[in-house]
């Protein structure tokens, strides 16, 4: 194995790509390149994400029709959290504030517009 790349489903992507670009995502690919998209990749340094609807897929996958979020969560360590947490902080919704967990990770959860949930961590020293 080489790599994995999480495609998730969501239902409006233009609300989706607007707010990962709060979190400082950048669209790398599209399909289609321009207009109403149904998938998109989204990378922020070497996490990236692959976004699509579920009207792309719902008659070939239709295991993945379901409510919008999941039972999971996306653990993404990052250097800076602090200064990344005073950027986004009120540009989306915090779930857990800063906090030093009993592993020694500095952490925040957000939810995403789709239900999401996204840890930011950093091993601080």
């Amino acid at each position: 194995m080489e790599s994995l790349a999480p495609n998730i489903f969501v239902k409006d992507m233009n609300a989706t790509i607007a707010f990962y670009k709060q979190l400082g995502f950048e669209t790398i690919m599209s399909v289609p390149e321009k207009g109403d998209y149904d998938w998109a990749m989204m990378k922020n340094g070497e996490v990236s994400f692959m976004f699509q609807t579920f009207n792309s897929l719902g008659e070939v996958l239709p295991e993945i029709s379901r409510k919008d979020g999941g039972s999971l969560l996306f653990y993404i360590k990052l250097k800076g959290i602090r200064s990344f947490h005073e950027k986004i902080k009120t540009k989306t919704k915090v779930i857990s504030e800063l906090n030093k967990t009993f592993y020694g990770a500095t952490e925040f959860s957000i939810v995403d517009n789709n239900g999401y949930v996204l840890t930011f961590a950093e091993d601080e020293v």
